[in-house]
This record gives structure tokens, sequence and C-alpha cells, in this order.
């Protein structure tokens, strides 16, 4: 027998989306904030030579290191240097700090278990206000970098590193400010969607370059509907693992309460097998491509003796590269592990189901609940790593036969198919919401009318 919320789900239709009037504000207003951030992508700082910064970006071996993800998860805004250049990417990485800061740090460790909201309210805070100090280091760092480069400027000097500092730094705090509000007031993550919105802008510029290959002969039929096939296996292989979970069984005791016996319930602790998400990728592909962005604003210095091996390892260190790839997936594997060790603590988890008077059939509670939780997590995170490799080596493995102008990372995917799933998730959830509300009116309609049809009784 389907539950009600079940059945509630089956039903949902065009028809209960036509109805759901607040629904059509939300999505409104989540299309209206990400049209604002597309056009911020397109409008340059000042002072920068547009023409110039383009030839610098687009260089002959197509390597870019760093720039090139940011400029992919930007919508194309670091090519053109516009005001939305940084992104979001300050905020990420503010908030992943947090994060393990609250796992390791015992002050903001005692905010996150005890403080409740409050406690959320000041993290986020600390968030907010890292982000500007990064946002600022990078800027300035843009800034100073710009300044260096001969042509790249109209007038170089300290009054553009500042205006350049100020702009970037309060296009990524706008951002900010307009991510929270596309969470509190739109449909889905604001942050994880402002992302989406900037991998998405640039895919259709990836599949015309691959028909442009395919019509001037570069690329062959096949191989285009091969690769056509492949993202859509890829596609289909994601959602499956990203929904794919381990259930364990939680029992509640019974209990005695005056002449009844309540208790007894039984419910599941769902584990994720990718618990750790696209951070992984993300990290790995950043340190990866850390040296080659160096490389690439040295390329005209003179470097000093010490460092004259860096030329060496950046020609290994890109895309298709057996290194690049070795080091890629060693590094997936141990930031899969560290991640998801921050952030699902079993200890934690097993103290407060026997808090709750929880437990796992056949488990003690207490230390043998968190060492058996250790162990099916690990076992989860060792299958949930092998799965973020492969969908991240792939490209690799089409960059080193095809080349280098068809990359569309990995972490691209991952995050784009994501991000869908869990807005897909919350339209169906103020969808259901709606239908229950309406159910509610009709019963209290239905109440009303019973108790004024009633006879008075005397």
């Amino acid at each position: 027998m389907a539950s009600a919320a079940e059945q509630l789900a089956a039903n949902m239709n065009m028809g209960s989306f036509a109805k759901a009037t607040e629904l059509h504000k939300r999505l409104l207003f989540t299309l209206g904030a990400l049209l604002v951030y597309r056009i911020g992508t397109y409008v340059p700082i000042p002072g920068i030579n547009g023409e110039a910064f383009l030839a610098f970006f687009q260089n002959p071996d197509g390597q870019r290191g760093i720039l090139d993800m940011f400029n992919m998860f930007s919508g194309g805004a670091v090519e053109r240097m516009a005001v939305f250049a940084l992104n979001v990417m300050p905020y990420i990485s503010a908030s992943i700090i947090v994060q393990l800061m609250g796992a390791v740090y015992p002050p903001w460790e005692k905010l996150k278990k005890e403080g409740g909201e409050s406690g959320r309210k000041q993290l986020n805070q600390y968030t907010r206000y890292l982000t500007v100090f990064l946002a600022l280091a990078q800027s300035f760092g843009i800034a100073v970098g710009l300044n260096a480069q001969p042509g790249l400027i109209d007038q170089p000097g300290l009054f553009f590193i500042i205006s350049t500092v100020t702009v970037l730094t309060g296009g990524t705090m706008f951002l900010m400010w307009l991510g929270e509000q596309v969470t509190a007031r739109g449909v889905g993550n604001g942050i994880s969607l402002i992302i989406f919105a900037g991998i998405v802008a640039v895919l259709p510029s990836t599949v015309a370059r691959m028909l442009g290959l395919a019509q001037q002969g570069q690329m062959s039929a096949f191989t285009l509907f091969f690769i056509a096939i492949m993202a859509v296996a890829v596609i289909v292989f994601i959602v499956f693992m990203e929904r794919a979970q381990r259930r364990l069984l939680i029992q509640y005791p019974k209990r005695q309460e005056g002449n009844r016996m309540t208790g007894g319930e039984r419910s599941f602790l769902p584990l994720k097998v990718n618990t750790a998400g696209v951070i992984p990728a993300i990290f790995a592909s950043s340190l990866l491509m850390l040296p080659t962005t160096v490389a690439q604003f040295t390329a005209n210095a003179n470097l000093p003796e010490w460092m004259s091996w860096l030329p060496l390892v950046t020609a290994q260190l890109t895309h298709g590269k057996p290194v690049f790839m070795v080091l890629y997936a060693v590094l997936i594997i141990f930031f899969c592990f560290f991640y998801t060790s921050i952030t699902f603590n079993p200890e934690d988890t097993a103290e407060n189901l026997r808090k709750y008077g929880g437990f796992l059939p056949g488990i003690r509670p207490g230390k043998r609940t968190a060492e058996y939780l250790d162990y099916v997590l690990t076992r989860l995170t060792v299958i949930g790593a092998a799965y973020i490799t492969a969908v991240c080596l792939l490209p690799e493995f089409l960059v080193s036969s095809l080349g280098n102008s068809l990359y569309f990372g990995g972490t691209s995917i991952l995050i784009v198919v994501s991000v869908t799933m869990d807005t897909v998730a919350q339209i169906q959830s103020h969808l259901l919401a709606h239908q229950y509300e309406g159910l509610i009116k009709k019963a209290k309609l239905r109440g009303r009318g019973r108790g004024g049809s009633a006879p008075a009784r005397r």
C-alpha cells in the first residue's frame, strides 16, 4: 500500500503545476536572477583592452591552467574579464574552509554542534567575512598580473589596480547576495544554480566547435556519434550513482505508556555512495592547474635558476598527459576520503542514535555502532571515489585522443547533473506542499459545511 505522500507524488501533473502560483513566482524570480548574472558576465572591468586580453587569454597552446576552470564556471566571464570574472569561487572556497575548520577548530566545532540556529548564522557570517578576504586577495593578484602585462591595460598604474580590486570584489559579493536571495525566494540552491548557468552557457559553443570540426573533416561522423552516445551514457551513470545509497535499518524499542505499548518503529539511515559530492574533483583540478597558471603569467618574465623546473613540470601537467591523469586520480581519491571524514562523523551519529533510543539490529549502541558505520562508510567511499575518478578521467582520455579543443571536464558534468537533480527535487517538493495545502483547505471547507448543515440540538 503506497503512502499518502507517494500517492500525491504519483498524481502530480501539468494541471497541478499550473495551479501552483507560488511556485510560478519562485521560478520567475530564479530565472530573473540568472538573467542578471548572465548580463554581468558581458560587462568588462574599466581600463581593460578587451581585444588584447582575449588574444592573451587564447594563447596558441590552449593551456591557461586554472583560468580554464574559472572561465568555464563563470560562463566565459574570465576571457572577457568581466565584473563577474571571479564568480562565486571565493565563496565556495570560504565555505569549504569554514566546514573544515568546523571539524578541527574547537570553538567553531562547538558552534556547529551546540549553537543551533544562532551558531549556524554565526558560521555563515564567518563565511561571508572570509569570502571578502579571499576575493580581495584574488582580485589583487589578478590586477597586479594584468598591470604587469604590456598592452593589456589602457592606462596601467595604481588607479587601475584599485579599481579592478574594487570591481571584482564587489562582483563576487553581489553574486553571493544574489545566490542567497535565490535560495530564500527562488527554487534550488542559488550558488549552485549560478555555477550551473555558467557551465551551461559555454555548452553551445563546445557543441558548435565539435560540429565545425566534423564539417571540416577533422572529426569523423562516427567519432561525433560516439561522443554523443558516451555523453548520454555518462549522464545516466551519474544520475544512478548520485541516487544510490546504502540504507541501514534503525530499530526503536517498545515502551510502556500507561496501558498502551508505544514505539517499536523502524526507520532507515541513508548513506550516500558519493558523500563527498563534487568537492574532490574541484580540489584536484585546482591543485593540478596552479603550476600551469603560474607559468602562463610568468611566460615573458626571467625566471630565477631555482624555478627552471617550472616549464618542464607544466608541460606534463596538461590535459590528456599520462602524468596529469595519474595525479588527478590520486588526488580525487584522497579528497574523497578526506572530505567524507570531515562531513560525516560516525561517532556523532552513533551518539545521536543512542540518545534517541535507536539502534542497529545486531550491533551494540555506542562504540560498536560507530565502528560499524565507519566500516560501511569506508566501503561506500571506495565505490564513490572510483565513480568520480572514472567520470573525471573519461574526458581526459577523449582529450588525449581528440585534442584539447573538445575538453569539457567531468567536474562540469557532475555539477550540471547534480544541480539539475536537486532543482527538480525541490520543484517536486513545492508541488507536493501545494497539493497538501489544497487537501487541507478542502477538509476545512467540508468540516464547516457539515457543521453548518447539522441540526441544532436542544
